[in-house]
């Protein structure tokens, strides 16, 4: 478990990127992998910049992970819900291309997702859904789309060849 001071007292911030010399996979600036992981009142932040391209804010692959009133704040990639069960509460999460993205089995339950102004040649693209097999799927309830957006914004689009989309 790791507990924050609040969204804005408790911040993890770094970045790296693809532009940087990383991989996606290895640019998160926290990724958690053990079963069970909880945060609550804690920002995860990556400040790379959409010129740096894909820039992991957070990294999940931990098995029924809860994030609760936690801000993910990236440009592309910003959250990898790369595995397993998720469940975000009371989040916000800001992006601009593909920033909710991965293969998990992930719940966004009242949390507010921002897009952020890209580089004029990126299109905004809230959700890449990439899963493996048929059987994983992407849910969101009660989740609200920031009301600034700054140009045209797709919801989502397919990544890979099983995409699912629920809501």
């Amino acid at each position: 478990m790791l507990v924050g001071d609040g969204m804005r007292n408790t911040v993890i911030t770094g970045s790296r990127s693809v532009g940087g010399g990383s991989t996606t996979f290895r640019s998160a600036t926290f990724a958690v992998n053990g079963a069970g992981f909880i945060a609550r009142g804690i920002t995860f932040r990556n400040t790379a910049g959409p010129q740096n391209h894909q820039a992991v804010a957070l990294r999940s692959d931990s098995d029924r992970s809860v994030f609760y009133q936690c801000s993910i704040e990236g440009y592309q990639d910003t959250l990898y819900v790369h595995s397993q069960r998720q469940f975000y509460r009371e989040c916000y999460i800001y992006g601009t291309v593909d920033f909710i993205f991965g293969n998990a089995a992930a719940v966004l339950q009242n949390c507010m997702i921002y897009a952020r102004r890209p580089m004029k040649s990126q299109k905004i693209t809230i959700t890449a859904q990439g899963r493996t097999t048929r059987t994983r799927t992407r849910a969101s309830r009660s989740t609200t789309l920031g009301s600034w957006l700054p140009r045209t914004t797709f919801l989502g689009r397919p990544w890979r060849s099983t995409p699912a989309l629920c809501s």
